[in-house]
């Protein structure tokens, strides 16, 4: 997904609701808010092919300050200790925490911000603070991340992030989220919102497993069958997401696997990784992305808007499988010609 130019002006607002029903879904999986996700999901996708969580690389000015600012709001977590309370889950010292962290977001978010892009504040800063759960409920599901992922993807529709930027989104900022949140689901012991768990992939997280599988669609060091595998964990949880996160379901659930995590279970049984992908892709689709309980707490202003996208465009999907161009190095120089052969 490119970023757009400075040039395409935006008047910013405060994000609103605008999923009011069931009948409503129609208009999200037509408007031009999906199709940019979609897109989004499908270049990071691409981005990731045989890449690693340990590279080493120039990081983006404004995905370091991102990243700094999620470490500010994880020392606010060690600031805010969870209370001893009869109720084994939800802690309440969140709700401590969630307030600190909203009367800071603003400040954070424009900090990270060269100074042409800060009036767009108050419109991404609601979708980040959407990003961490809900207060009210102590809970944390995938429409949390789909909020931190629209998020990202204001800011390259601004023009704040550029596309050369992918890996450094995917690899870095994207990862210290999903460490945050862990934290945070750990440490206030947050239910998971929505009835996803074993009849999904996981109680709390989607993309990092879309991701994940797509950085191993390219010289990967296991195969699909592997991951389930202890020894398989402990050696590569540190440099894929994918099993970044089946570590994290192996610490925080005990019994067999296949009988926690079903659906993970049987995706062990696809041959390659790309297909993996590729299906989970379809299967967020499906399991996220079309149901109302979900979507009906999606946020639209001027960037990612309910307008419906022109007739027959497609839904862009990642072609896996083959090296991106950013992983292979720059581009050969062009041929030259014998311009003087006709004069």
């Amino acid at each position: 997904m490119a970023s757009r130019a400075d040039s395409v002006k935006y008047v910013y607002k405060v994000p609103e609701k605008l999923i009011k029903n069931a009948m409503d879904m129609a208009k999200w999986e037509r408007s031009e808010a999906y199709y940019d996700l979609m897109g989004f999901i499908s270049s990071i996708c691409v981005a990731l092919q045989g890449t690693k969580l340990s590279q080493q690389f120039e990081i983006n000015p404004v995905v370091q300050k991102l990243i700094d600012a999620l470490k500010r709001l994880e020392q606010l977590a060690i600031e805010t200790p969870p209370i001893d309370q009869p109720a084994r889950f939800g802690n309440t010292a969140f709700r401590t925490w969630f307030q600190k962290m909203q009367s800071e977001s603003s400040e954070l978010i424009s900090n990270a911000l060269p100074e042409r892009f800060k009036e767009a504040v108050p419109e991404i800063n609601l979708y980040f603070v959407e990003s961490f759960g809900n207060a009210t409920r102590i809970d944390y599901g995938t429409g949390h991340e789909l909020s931190f992922i629209m998020f990202v993807i204001c800011l390259f529709k601004i023009g704040a992030i550029e596309r050369d930027a992918e890996v450094a989104v995917g690899l870095k900022l994207f990862n210290q989220y999903l460490s945050f949140v862990r934290k945070l689901q750990v440490t206030y012991r947050m239910e998971p919102a929505g009835s996803h768990g074993v009849w999904s992939l996981d109680d709390f997280q989607f993309v990092p497993f879309i991701w994940g599988s797509a950085q191993l669609a390219v010289n990967s060091p296991l195969e699909p069958a592997q991951f389930v595998e202890d020894k398989h964990i402990d050696e590569h949880r540190k440099e894929y997401l994918f099993v970044s996160c089946i570590d994290y379901i192996r610490q925080v659930k005990t019994g067999h696997f296949a009988e926690h995590s079903n659906q993970l279970w049987s995706i062990s049984a696809v041959p390659s990784w790309a297909k993996i992908s590729t299906g989970l892709i379809k299967m967020y689709q499906k399991e996220v992305l079309s149901k109302f309980p979900v979507i009906q707490h999606v946020y639209f202003g001027s960037i990612l808007t309910l307008n419906p996208v022109k007739p027959g465009k497609m839904i862009p999907t990642p072609r896996l499988g083959m090296i991106p161009r950013q992983n292979m190095g720059p581009p050969p120089a062009p041929p030259k010609f014998d311009t003087t052969q006709n004069q």
